[in-house]
């Protein structure tokens, strides 16, 4: 297995160029308590992350056997063995590292980290001493792999922020701001608020009480409103009046919980126009957890949002039209069964498989809001009792579901429709729901890589060993469960009912 490329090539990494004694030495003199959860860290590590798109950022420090986190974004984690960290090898680095897909690093495909929290992408500056000395690395992390890393824009922002870093590093080592790192500390707000400027995205932050005091560049362009005309509560006016009540609930939420903020709106544009945007804030907190000041970005969403409408319009007009497909090849059967009535027995239950296999795709694909189920469109759970509401006045009265949710889609719909259908319509023939007392139990087990299906048959008749032959019905189900799903049935037959148990792999309910 290939390690993924770095930012720069491979041959300027180079640990161990500093003696670790020499390092440690570096981080004790540097006094970093004063900078633990510092609210300038915070307020760097918050912006790294709406920059970036990423769910984490983090101030690292390396220590010999720990990493601690001097600054942390989106996680409660104050740190990590050395071992499992990714900064560890970033810090060596003479520029950034990144790692497209964690699990095809041979670095960290087995690090912990990958199971929890489940990071995948990762990006690092390292952090270096004016003397040349690594002390960990500013870090963005994604639990989704990025195999277009980031852009230009984005790794220019990444050093800037960790040049901001050092700078607060370098203003603690005496525990006293001197004027080369005040003129420094200037020099990392003026290239903030740059960065903030040149950003894609709107740009605004408020006082704690939620009071906002700056938009940037971007804002102004896109909305065309004169500078300051926004501050305060004004902004909620540039809404669309059918989304303001909304998003101003959704603000005094935040600001009242702490809780991020997220939402998508209509915004006014300059040309008088309303599109779609995104808007996100996350609260930046002092020492003692209280916010300080709240950071958010809007991101133009309209084609996108525009784009999902039409093909949900697509989506449920196709679905439309396959439900009426399945209504008129189950008519033709019944008429077929009708003008053939020798064949009307074999003809009906192809006819109920057909509506089986219908109710299944309306399930997971209505063609309507009216048709829209109460229950998850993707939980199986909800498919099931929906296939097996035929069988029972209500639902768990004679075919009780337990175990595992998995989410399902459309192209695994039909072949469990098809199994679980065959299930209960030999139960009801011969099996536990041919008598009164009788019950199913379906049980499911996720357990990776598979899911285990687990359908148990009790209170029917005496059940007097394996059948002599194979019908199309058992058939049916092999076909469905191995060819269409890739799994495997296995049937047994205690006198104390039928038992069918399905591997089925997880990867083959959803795309």
């Amino acid at each position: 297995m290939n390690a993924p490329p770095l930012d720069r090539p491979a041959e300027t990494v180079t640990p161990g160029r500093v003696d670790e004694r020499e390092r440690c030495a570096t981080i004790e003199s540097l006094d970093l308590a004063s900078l633990h959860r510092a609210a300038a860290l915070k307020q760097i590590t918050d912006f790294a992350a709406g920059l970036c798109a990423a769910p984490i950022a983090l101030v690292s420090l390396v220590e010999e056997r720990e990493q601690t986190f001097l600054s942390a974004t989106g996680t409660a984690l104050t740190g990590t063995p050395r071992a499992m960290s990714f900064c560890a090898h970033a810090m060596w680095q003479d520029d950034l590292m990144i790692v497209p897909d964690a699990t095809q690093d041979a670095r960290f495909v087995d690090n912990p980290l990958l199971i929890d929290p489940g990071v995948r992408f990762y990006a690092g500056a390292p952090l270096v001493t004016d003397k040349g000395v690594p002390l960990g690395a500013l870090c963005i992390l994604d639990t989704v792999p990025r195999p277009a890393g980031l852009t230009a824009f984005q790794k220019d922002g990444l050093r800037v922020l960790a040049g901001a870093v050092m700078a607060r590093i370098h203003g603690s080592r005496d525990h006293a701001v001197s004027q080369a790192a005040q003129a420094e500390a200037v020099e990392s707000d003026t290239r903030f608020r740059i960065l903030a400027d040149t950003m894609p995205q709107m740009v605004w932050s408020t006082l704690p009480d939620g009071f906002h005091d700056y938009y940037n560049a971007r804002w102004y362009a896109f909305t065309g409103m004169p500078e300051g005309s926004t501050d305060g509560e004004a902004w909620n006016d540039m809404f669309h009046a059918d989304d303001q009540a909304r998003a101003w609930t959704a603000w005094r939420h935040s600001l009242t919980t702490g809780e991020p903020y997220e939402i998508e709106y209509r915004l006014r544009h300059h040309d008088g126009s309303y599109r779609w945007v995104l808007g996100r804030a996350l609260p930046m907190r002092d020492a003692e957890g209280a916010i300080t000041r709240w950071f958010g970005t809007c991101t133009d969403i309209h084609e996108q949002r525009i784009a999902l409408e039409q093909r949900e319009i697509v989506s449920q007009e196709l679905s439309h039209r396959i439900k009426n497909i399945f209504s008129v090849v189950a008519g033709l059967v019944h008429l077929t069964g009708r003008t053939h009535p020798e064949l009307a027995g074999l003809l009906g239950e192809l006819r109920h498989r057909i509506t089986a296999l219908g109710r299944a795709h309306d399930f997971v694909r209505p063609h309507s809001d009216q048709s829209r189920p109460s229950l998850r469109q993707d939980s199986l759970h909800g498919l099931l009792t929906e296939l097996f509401s035929p069988y029972q006045a209500h639902p768990g009265e004679r075919i009780r579901i337990a175990g595992d949710d998995v989410t399902v889609d459309d192209r695994a719909a039909t072949p469990l429709a098809l199994i679980f259908h065959e299930l209960a319509t030999n139960a009801s023939k011969y099996g536990a729901l041919s008598t009164a007392g009788g019950t199913v139990q379906l049980t499911i087990a996720a357990e990776a890589p598979d899911v285990v299906l687990h359908w148990c048959e009790r209170g029917g008749p005496p059940v007097a060993g394996a059948p002599r032959a194979t019908g199309f019905g058992s058939q049916l189900i092999e076909m469905s469960a191995s060819r269409q799903l890739g799994g495997s049935v296995v049937r047994e037959w205690p006198a104390t009912g039928l038992e069918v148990t399905a591997r089925v792999p997880q990867v083959a309910f959803s795309r």
